[in-house]
């Protein structure tokens, strides 16, 4: 910043993020109107190759409206209630939960028990193999959901027993009009494609260590258009107040910050290598004792 004072500029929200993410709400709803008549075959086949794929994005937004990017952090409850609208094709309430975490991720990274995307000894331990570490793929939302719960619990929150009390209304609404399958179109997209899918990819590209030394990359493939440019991580965690739309202008004003720093090529790669090679897997993560900081 010292060096380049204009990136303050692209700090604030990101005034078309609410029409994009308004826009793929509505093209899931009338998803599971489209599919209310599909045999189960064809539901799991676009829940993973079409409706999932919206998911894993909205879930992404909520990940940039947690950081306040949807109204400016001016307006907090208006970024809440935002995130709990792009949740509703999640199909499962992960809004306000997520913030509730998400928070301690960036404060905390790789702190060991503060920060819940670190893996469990279990997890490291048992996922070792080729094989395991394939089941540990398609397991991760199981993981993701049930890991805060114990590795470091908190009282729930009036917020996520609203975002339950809506998310679920809005299921039972859906069955109500079309039936049980665009429902389970909803979840089942949400659950295949935040487990073993090229998108997932991502997960394992932030923060898994490729390379000793290196804890934290980026990655400035394609995929980040479908992302919100999450693959811009190491822009996203020196900068989180800017919205990804802006990150790759981070990168072009700063470049010989980010241009000779090891980033992924391929999200199918990271998998591929996660899967196979036998010094990466979920202990692969840097942990760290971190001293608990005082909230304000």
């Amino acid at each position: 910043l010292a060096k380049y004072p204009e990136i303050k500029t692209l700090m604030g929200p990101d005034p078309h993020l609410k029409w994009i993410v308004s826009g793929m709400v509505c093209m899931q709803l009338l998803a599971c109107y489209l599919v209310k008549d599909l045999s189960w075959k064809w539901i799991f086949f676009w829940a993973y190759a079409f409706g999932g794929c919206i998911n894993h994005s909205l879930t992404l937004a909520i990940h940039d409206i947690s950081h306040n990017v949807a109204f400016g952090n001016k307006q907090a409850k208006w970024n809440r209630w935002f995130a709990v609208f792009a949740n509703l094709p999640i199909g499962i309430p992960y809004s306000a939960s997520f913030k509730k975490y998400h928070i301690d991720h960036h404060r905390y990274l790789g702190g060991d028990s503060l920060d819940v995307d670190i893996p469990t000894d279990f997890e490291g331990w048992f996922f070792c193999t080729p094989l395991r570490k394939l089941l540990w793929l398609f397991l991760q939302p199981l993981f993701y959901s049930l890991r805060p719960l114990y590795v470091n619990p908190k009282a729930i929150t009036r917020m996520e027993i609203l975002n339950a009390l809506v998310q679920f209304s809005t299921d039972l609404i859906i069955y109500y009009l079309w039936g049980l399958k665009p429902v389970l179109y909803l979840i089942a997209g949400t659950i295949l494609c935040l487990g073993f899918h090229p998108i997932s990819g991502h997960f394992i590209a932030e923060h898994y260590m490729f390379l000793k030394g290196y804890e934290t990359y980026s990655y400035y493939g394609p995929l980040n258009w479908l992302t919100f440019n999450v693959g811009y991580h190491m822009e996203h965690h020196d900068f989180p107040s800017i919205p990804g739309c802006r990150l790759p202008m981070v990168k072009k004003i700063a470049a010989e910050y980010y241009d000779n720093l090891p980033h992924h090529q391929s999200w199918i790669r990271v998998l591929w290598d996660f899967v196979f090679d036998d010094t990466l897997g979920p202990y692969s993560r840097v942990k760290r004792l971190c001293k608990l900081a005082k909230e304000s």
